[in-house]
């Protein structure tokens, strides 16, 4: 169940920084991609720091992967250049 906590962190990330319309690359892929690779490791450093496992619930444990995803979407938007004013 903890890797199942995983993945709905990184779904609920990924459906609210695809709202923010700031720094927001062309592609949603990459965005996708680093989202749910980024929950796949933070959990897995999660369960070494003992906030759950990967098939327990554990609030440290979502908590740890959220605000970790929020930060790797973060950096992706920095990192990648923006879309061009005049696309859609």
């Amino acid at each position: 169940m903890g890797i199942a906590l995983w993945m709905t962190c990184a779904a609920s990330v990924f459906f609210a920084i695809r709202l923010v319309r700031f720094g927001r690359p062309e592609g949603w892929i990459r965005e996708l991609f680093t989202v749910v690779i980024g929950a796949l490791v933070l959990g897995g450093v999660g369960t070494a720091l003992d906030f759950g496992g990967w098939n327990e619930l554990d609030w440290r444990a979502g908590l740890f992967v959220l605000f970790g995803c929020v930060a790797l979407a973060g950096v992706l938007r920095i990192c990648l250049p923006p879309r061009h004013r005049g696309s859609a």
